[in-house]
């Protein structure tokens, strides 16, 4: 089972008249690779249009054609409904645009939406965040890994994405709420977080999301965990919990372990250096070292005790 349109008419179109109004068109993109290949080659795949003249895929297409001077360009244009023609638009973007994450879950959340309106007897795709067991899981997996009527199974062979990751993607969409997906978009929610976040309900989690600026994640497991017992009062009560540290702290964790794992290592096998870097070596170990003192000195623990 797919979900391709039906076979479609070849003809040449003017591109002043190729309406260009869908909301999944990527205009204003680089294309000057694809001007050298349009140059080269010619136009091997046609653009798709409907039958009122609207651009359904091939937008970057058209933007090259008609920055070569094209005054025509070859379409296919489509007859089928305007849930069919909106899917051949999101298969356009999965296919053949790089997309932002954000993009990538809108577009496979709506397709999903899509395909299972058209397909009602293909298997759904399963939307929840409730935990698991082992034994669960496995057997989900096994399922859905059988499962070859699916939105993710056929979107998984055109896009070559896994099915993991585009149920992953589809269930971020449907659960993030527009103030999660707001701070994603900013940079200011990782996707560690943001896994946690979608646990609660969309009504919560804007309220949620301001507990957790620069808390860790092990910091917003706990505050989540609060939130479903006790709601937002006990969130709030929970993050009034957590002690702050220092991004300089936080910092330093990691590769405080990897030096000194590296340095237990030396002393035990008692390697030795003498390469042109060992004094550059010896004098940041030397600084570390002085730091070290006066870090004890300020926090009263003289001599590292």
């Amino acid at each position: 089972m797919t979900a391709t349109a039906a076979p479609m008419n070849v003809s040449v179109r003017k591109i002043s008249e190729i309406k260009m109004s869908s909301e999944y068109l990527r205009k204003g993109t680089d294309v000057e690779a694809l001007k050298k290949s349009l140059e080269s080659v010619g136009l091997i795949h046609p653009v798709t249009i409907n039958l009122e003249g609207e651009l359904l895929a091939g937008a970057r297409r058209v933007q090259a054609a008609t920055e070569l001077g094209w005054e025509e360009i070859p379409v296919q244009v489509v007859e089928e409904n305007a849930l069919v023609q909106e899917l051949i638009s999101i298969d356009e973007n999965l296919v053949r645009t790089p997309l932002t994450g954000l993009e990538l879950e809108k577009y496979l959340n709506r397709g999903r939406d899509i395909y299972e309106q058209l397909y009602p007897s293909a298997n759904k795709v399963d939307i929840s965040t409730e935990d698991l067991t082992s034994e669960e899981k496995a057997k989900a997996k096994a399922e859905e890994e059988a499962d070859e009527d699916s939105f993710a199974a056929v979107t998984a062979e055109k896009t070559g994405l896994s099915k993991s990751v585009i149920l992953g993607a589809i269930t971020g969409d449907a659960l993030d709420s527009d103030a999660v997906k707001h701070a994603r978009g900013e940079g200011s929610l990782n996707a560690t977080k943001t896994n946690e976040i979608i646990k609660l309900d969309m009504d919560i989690q804007e309220e949620i999301l301001p507990l957790l600026a620069d808390k860790t994640v092990k910091e917003t497991r706990r505050i989540i965990a609060a939130a479903k017992e006790g709601g937002l009062e006990a969130a709030i009560e929970e993050s009034e919990k957590v002690v702050p540290i220092p991004r300089e702290y936080s910092q330093m964790l990691s590769p405080m372990k990897r030096v000194n794992k590296s340095i237990s290592r030396i002393l035990v096998e008692e390697l030795r250096y003498e390469g042109p870097e060992q004094q550059k070596i010896n004098n940041e170990l030397m600084a570390l070292k002085n730091n070290l003192v006066q870090y004890f000195r300020m926090v009263g623990m003289e001599d590292g005790e």
